[in-house]
This record gives structure tokens, C-alpha cells and sequence, in this order.
């Protein structure tokens, strides 16, 4: 029996988590199976709203959390240290013989650190990513968590490489990116679903091209000068390139509010609409124009589906999505007007594949198979 503890909390969390889920079903359903494997999935509570959480467990098909710990909101501190100790409960209480920690949100932190503590194995999905920026929360989450893993599941060659230059070496395994596995899986099923159009529809949205963007990421959203510079970036866009369709974080939400009052700082062309579930975003990505955000995982699914990408931020840990052009970084501490107008003028691709071949999940449960065996 391979007991698994997968913990989740956030967004591409529930993607990844329900990508792995699903081929631990069918390795279960199959006849191939050699070894009983039990999982049980923890929710963290990170992200608290309900477009960002439940609605991705109901239509990803994702088993019902043996727990929902709640935990969502608070200072950074707070938030980990009550995870931790939530964690750590549910572990002496479940007996997991490997912890699954996804990423590098505060619940993948939470859940290594209350593994290590324990001594249970942890298999971190997405090891070895490094933007280089310690002033981020997630780069010390991955960096953290990468030390005291016992698989490091890295997404691309590259990841690999930046754990041997910080002398890690064992239980390194380059298996592509689970979020590819799902992103080609969920594609084809909403192909012809017209959920783009319901969309539109539903959300008063115009026809014709537009530009997707989402932003979220706490450097931008806690600085009031870099969102002043981030919304500016988006105002120029829908004005002289299309329409942008911005579904709004709650953070992000909350901090226009503190610093602009009452005084609306978006441009009539930037359609500012309700947090998505994840197929509807994924249906309209399959149609953008042009995709504008901070967020990571975004960045990766344009680059899967060979959408151009401006990323507004000054670094990113996918730094194989930068080549040809294919996603390309804004630095809103510089005026991002003349880097955007120079950014949709060039021409982007070809878009290299470097995140596997769609079988990521598979190759990360025949690794923790391996290790039940005699």
C-alpha cells in the first residue's frame, strides 16, 4: 500500500493536483497494478473565494478534499505557521508514506516543513524553478522546498540544471510539466463546448479579438507604483491593440480599491470581470490575441497553446518560455509604454516544446511506485 498526502491550496495547485489524481485512478482501474495506492488530498484553504477553489475541485473532477483546513487569508507568517501546525496534525493522524506538495504557494512550504519535521518523504511537483528574485514569497517557498524533498519532479532540463549548480543532486528526475498533461487532456474536451461565446455572452463582453490578462502577484498588487504601471501597461493595450478582458483577483481587487477610492484608474476598453473557473479561462485563451499577465502558470499555458505572452514582471522561473519572442517580460519599475509598443511590433515563435510529452503525471506516480517496491 502507497499512501499518498497531496496538499493544495491555490489555483494551479488544483490543476496539477487533478492531473495526478486522475492517473492514480486509472493506474488503479488497470491491470497492470501491482501496488494498492491510497490518496488522500488536504485543502489548505489559500485561496477562499469560491471561483478559486470549489468550482475547480467540481468541474476538474477532483476527489473531494479529505479536509478543508480553511486556512485562507492573513500575513504571510501567520498563514504558513497555521498551516503547518493543521498540517502536521493531519499527518500524525493519516500516517501518509509520501507527502505531494505542488509548486511554490505557502501551502507547498506548510506541507514540507511539517513533513521534514516528521520525517515522511516529500515529492515536490515543479522543483528546480528559479527566478532569481529572493524579494518574492514563492522563490523562498521553491527554494525551501527543494532542499528538503526527497523527489524533485522538475518540469524541464533546465530546472534540473539549476538544482545541480545549488549542489542538489539526488532524487532529481526531469519528468516534463503535469500542467501540459492538462492543459492538452482539458482542451480537447471543451473544444466544442462554445464556452468562449457563453462567456462573452454572460459577462457583456465585445466580439472580435481581444487580449487576456490576469494580475495578481503581491509585487505587483502591494506596490501602489508598480500597479499604477501594470494598469497603465493594460490601458495602452486595450486602446491600441484590443479589448482586455481582466478577470480580477480578490487581492488585486482590494488593493485598487485602497489606492485609487472612488476614481476608476482602467481605461472603458478593459473589461474587468468576475474570477474564472479554470475551463472558462482556458476557453478564452484558446481565442486571445495576446495574452498580459503575472501569473506563472498563465504564462506557461499561452506558451502550450502558442499564444504571444507579455509577462509584467521584471523576471520569471519559466525562462524557456522567452525564447523567439514567445513570452516576453515588462519591467513596470521602468516606464512600460515603450516596452510594450516594442513587444507587440515583434514577431513571436516558434514555440519550443520543452515540458515533456503530456505523460508528466504518469512518469511522477511510476517514481513513487518504484519506491514500494521490494
Amino acid at each position: 500500500m502507497l499512501k499518498l498526502f497531496t496538499i493544495v491550496g491555490a489555483r494551479p495547485q488544483f490543476v496539477k493536483a487533478a492531473t495526478l489524481s486522475r492517473a492514480v485512478r486509472e493506474y488503479a482501474a488497470s491491470r497492470e497494478k501491482a501496488v494498492e495506492v491510497e490518496e488522500s488530498i488536504i485543502h489548505t484553504g489559500q485561496h477562499y473565494d469560491a471561483n478559486l477553489s470549489q468550482v475547480f475541485f467540481d468541474e476538474l473532477d477532483i476527489p473531494k478534499p479529505a479536509k478543508n483546513l480553511e486556512l485562507g487569508g492573513g500575513g504571510h507568517g501567520r498563514q504558513t505557521g497555521r498551516m503547518l501546525e493543521a498540517l502536521e496534525n493531519e499527518m500524525l493522524e493519516r500516517k501518509p508514506d509520501v507527502v505531494l506538495v505542488y509548486g511554490d504557494t505557502n501551502s507547498t512550504l506548510a506541507g514540507a516543513l511539517a513533513a521534514a519535521k516528521l520525517h515522511i518523504p516529500i515529492a515536490h511537483v515543479e522543483a528546480g524553478l528559479r527566478s532569481f528574485n529572493r524579494r518574492m514569497p514563492e522563490e523562498i517557498n521553491r527554494v525551501l522546498t527543494d532542499e528538503i524533498s526527497t523527489w524533485r519532479f522538475c518540469p524541464t532540463r533546465d530546472s534540473a540544471v539549476n538544482l545541480y549548480r545549488e549542489g542538489i543532486y539526488d532524487g532529481v528526475h526531469v519528468v516534463g510539466d503535469v500542467m501540459y498533461d492538462g492543459v492538452l487532456y482539458y482542451a480537447e474536451k471543451i473544444a466544442n463546448e462554445g464556452r468562449a461565446d457563453h462567456i462573452r455572452e454572460q459577462q457583456k463582453l465585445p466580439s472580435g479579438e481581444f487580449v487576456l490578462s490576469t494580475l495578481h502577484r503581491a509585487e505587483n498588487t502591494d506596490s501602489p507604483d508598480r500597479l499604477r504601471a501594470a494598469i497603465r501597461s493594460l490601458n495602452h493595450l486595450a486602446d491600441e491593440v484590443a479589448p482586455v478582458f481582466l478577470p480580477l483577483h480578490p487581492r488585486t481587487n482590494g488593493a485598487i480599491e485602497r489606492i485609487f477610492a472612488e476614481e476608476s484608474p482602467f481605461s472603458p476598453h478593459v473589461h474587468r470581470i468576475t474570477p474564472l473557473a479554470y475551463l472558462d479561462l482556458l476557453s478564452l485563451l484558446r481565442e486571445a490575441k495576446l495574452v498580459a499577465t503575472d501569473s506563472g502558470g498563465l504564462q506557461k499555458e499561452a506558451h502550450f497553446l502558442h499564444k504571444p505572452c507579455l509577462t509584467l514582471r521584471d523576471e520569471t522561473e519559466w525562462g524557456e518560455t522567452l525564447a523567439n519572442n514567445c513570452n516576453q517580460l515588462i519591467n513596470l519599475n521602468r516606464d512600460p509604454i515603450p516596452q510594450i509598443k516594442a513587444a507587440v511590433n515583434c514577431a513571436s515563435g516558434p514555440w519550443n516544446q520543452p515540458y515533456g510529452q503530456g505523460d508528466s503525471a504518469r512518469q511522477i506516480l511510476n517514481h513513487l511506485l518504484d519506491s514500494c517496491s521490494p
